[in-house]
C-alpha cells in the first residue's frame, strides 16, 4: 500500500474515525530529516500496509492539525489507534527501528498480539 497523504480538512476522517491503526508522519519540505526517512516511510507502507493505515501531513500546508497535536519538531511521528495517540517519536529514525517501534506502540499490527504477552520483551530484531 502507498503512503496517503491527509490534510487538516481530511485528517479525521483518515485518522481518527478508523478501526486500524495509523501512524502519521508530520513532517516538512524544508526538513532533511525528514526527507531522509521519507523512503524508509514508504517501505513500511509496502511492508505492513495491510495491517496499518499510513499516512503524512505536510505541516506548513496543514498547520492546524500540526498545532491540534503539539507538533514541535520534525520529523514527527504518532501512532493513533481509536481516534487517540498512541505512541509518539521525534526525530529521525531507520526502517528497522520504526517498525519495531510500531510493533511495540501497536500490538494489532504485529499479528494480533497484546501488550501484556510479552512483558520486557527485548529489542534484538
Amino acid at each position: 500500500m502507498a503512503v496517503k497523504t491527509v490534510t487538516d480538512d481530511s485528517f479525521d476522517a483518515e485518522v481518527l474515525t478508523t478501526g486500524t491503526p495509523v501512524i502519521v508522519d508530520f513532517w516538512a519540505e524544508w526538513c532533511g530529516p525528514c526527507k531522509q526517512v521519507s523512503q524508509h516511510f514508504e517501505a513500511l507502507a509496502d511492508e505492513l500496509g495491510d495491517k496499518v493505515r499510513v499516512v503524512k501531513l505536510n505541516i506548513d500546508d496543514n498547520p492546524m492539525t500540526a498545532g491540534r497535536f503539539g507538533v514541535r519538531g520534525l520529523p514527527t511521528f504518532m501512532i493513533f489507534q481509536d481516534g487517540k495517540v498512541t505512541a509518539t517519536h521525534l526525530g529521525a529514525m531507520s526502517k528497522s527501528r520504526m517498525v519495531e517501534w510500531l510493533k511495540e506502540s501497536a500490538p494489532s499490527v504485529s499479528g494480533g498480539s497484546h501488550a501484556g504477552d510479552a512483558p520486557g520483551r527485548a529489542a534484538s530484531a
